[in-house]
């Protein structure tokens, strides 16, 4: 799977928020030291060709000509020179992508990137995401309030009901239903009363339990609505939560981070439902969406009517000119004459030919990009790292890619000696299966000698056992969430992964923020110089002790963090 997101850190008071979050956005522009970076909202991950294009020609143009997925299916342009955010922004505004300069840093929604393309879910949710980003920008401040006062980092989530975007720990959910509506599901408040910290981890809050309780002492608001009024309904929840951030003086930025004395009730949203002409029923007890499903896999996705998708993993969530134009051009070239970008740093294709997606696997192959569900770049993230970032202490992103192409090669060596004892096993059968032709030789013209004596000695002709399948293929680890989902503990460091259990996600970091590091368990490769990295497990209560860390030189680096996965 892909990397979990990022958790928040645990703390036993809700924090007091001195400042605005300094996320950056179109306008906002964040300067780093390979020059200035913005962050372009794409509510849902939904981009026309077009759209992609004119972001495309901004990279190449105004900033270094690659492009960063985010964990939130968001895009970054880095590289960008002092003075270009004019006319950044005038060719934003022209594509329809900085729809509100008020709202350009809230509109980060999330959703199921195979919504209504392979027949799974029970709503095509992207109509949800454009009706919520236009209440977002466009409502009035007499039923919204004034929605652009939420934080750069409050996170909408609309899951079709295949519960792949219900786990990423958003602060307001839409959970599509069978019956035509969905389950608008609020973040549980994870502050006491008492001022005491309660257990964070989102998979207790949004997985194991699946209902109106939470990881804290106070519930979730959990309602359904129907589908027709799910969009402005999550509107509303967040204009609900702003009223409750006021009123409790902490300038919060989540709803998790409220004090349980002003969380976010369900009493509270209803009536605020109400007073809008919105029906809602409680639902306390709602499970949450059905099995949660794993995000797609690289590779060709089946839907209906002949059409077809291809996902598309992009290594360290990163394109660069070429492969952005490829994937533009093959968007500009299907039906849907569109592209996704997932939560997992990913690209879904839609509205493809059978033929066309098979064409569109092999070129997005060559060109660089992941299509096929066993690489070894699925779930391994990095940091920025030099030279972006003044604090790294090493380019992780280069001793990434070294550690991962070492990670192939020991693969493909495996795969080599595994063919070559196949091939032994394949002889020794054969080898086998004539000593037994030749006694069964024996054996009859021992029978025909018993007949002539009158003694017949029928033989003992049972099956050999053949040649085995060969050795397991290995466990392929599947794109996952980023934004605040805790996976199911994985094995422990230098333990071997059950059948079903997929390697810890990796992570290496080039300082000790280790910035953009998963949820849950992980390892963590942690930059100590220019060549040198402690590697440990970490995450979810369950930190290798320092004494069984491993310090290693980045050439040493894939066999360190193979062990520490489990998958050596």
């Amino acid at each position: 799977m892909p990397l979990p997101p990022t958790t928040t850190p645990s703390g036993d008071e809700p924090p007091i928020r001195g400042r605005d979050d300094a996320c950056p956005g179109a306008l906002r522009l964040h300067p780093a030291d390979d020059g200035s970076l913005a962050r372009i909202r794409v509510p849902g991950g939904l981009l026309t060709a077009r759209q992609a294009a004119v972001v495309g020609r901004v990279a190449e143009e105004l900033g270094d000509g690659r492009l960063d997925i985010t964990s939130r299916g968001n895009l970054q342009v880095r590289g960008l020179e002092a003075g270009c955010g004019a006319e950044l922004a005038t060719r934003l505004r022209t594509a329809g992508l900085l729809p509100s300069d008020r709202h350009d840093r809230v509109r980060n929604v999330v959703a199921s990137p195979l919504s209504g393309l392979d027949g799974e879910g029970y709503a095509d949710v992207t109509a949800w995401v454009r009706e919520l980003d236009a209440a977002l920008c466009g409502g009035t401040p007499a039923e919204h309030g004034e929605l652009s006062g939420l934080s750069g980092r409050f996170l909408f989530a609309l899951d079709d009901g295949r519960g792949d975007v219900a786990t990423l720990g958003a602060d307001v959910t839409l959970i599509a239903t069978p019956d035509g509506g969905a389950l608008l599901r609020m973040a549980a408040t994870a502050c006491r009363a008492d001022g005491a910290g309660a257990d964070r981890r989102v998979v207790a809050d949004d997985v194991a339990q699946q209902g109106a309780g939470g990881g804290g002492d106070t519930p979730r608001a959990v309602l359904w609505v129907r589908g027709g009024d799910a969009p402005r309904a999550a509107a509303l929840a967040a204009a609900e939560f702003l009223t409750r951030a006021r009123e409790s003086g902490t300038r919060a930025w989540r709803v998790r981070e409220l004090p349980a004395q002003h969380a976010v009730t369900t009493e509270g949203v209803a009536a605020r439902l109400a007073a809008a002409g919105i029906d809602a029923v409680p639902q306390p007890d709602a499970p949450g969406p059905r099995t949660p499903q794993p995000p797609p896999a690289p590779g060709l996705v089946t839907g209906p009517e002949g059409r077809h998708a291809v996902s598309v993993a992009v290594p360290l969530g990163r394109a660069d000119a070429d492969q952005w134009r490829l994937l533009t051009a093959l968007a500009s070239r299907s039906g849907a004459d569109e592209l996704r970008m997932t939560p997992w740093r990913g690209v879904v294709l839609p509205g493809l030919s059978p033929d066309d997606a098979r064409d569109a696997c092999s070129a997005l192959s060559e060109a660089g990009l992941v299509t096929a569900p066993d690489s070894p770049w699925l779930g391994v993230g990095a940091c920025t790292g030099r030279p972006g970032c003044a604090k790294s202490l090493a380019d992780v992103r280069a001793d990434t890619a070294r550690m991962v192409a070492d990670t192939e090669r020991a693969a493909r060596g495996t795969a080599r000696g595994a063919a070559g004892a196949e091939r032994r096993a394949g002889d020794t059968a054969r080898e086998a299966a004539g000593a037994v032709c030749r006694a069964g030789d024996t054996a009859r013209g021992a029978a025909g000698a018993g007949q002539v004596a009158g003694d017949t000695a029928p033989g003992d002709e049972r099956d050999e056992p053949g040649p085995g399948a060969g050795p397991d293929p290995g466990l392929v680890l599947e794109p996952g969430p980023d934004p605040g989902l805790v996976p199911e503990p994985g094995p422990g460091p230098g333990t071997e992964p059950g059948p079903g259990i997929a390697p810890l996600p990796v992570y290496v970091s080039g300082c000790e923020r280790r910035c953009g590091h998963p949820g849950g368990r992980w390892v963590d490769a942690l930059a100590t110089g220019d060549a040198g990295y402690r590697v440990a497990v970490r995450g979810a209560g369950r930190d290798t002790p320092e004494a069984d860390s491993v310090d290693v030189t980045a050439e040493q680096l894939a066999d360190a963090v193979a062990a520490a996965r489990g998958t050596t």
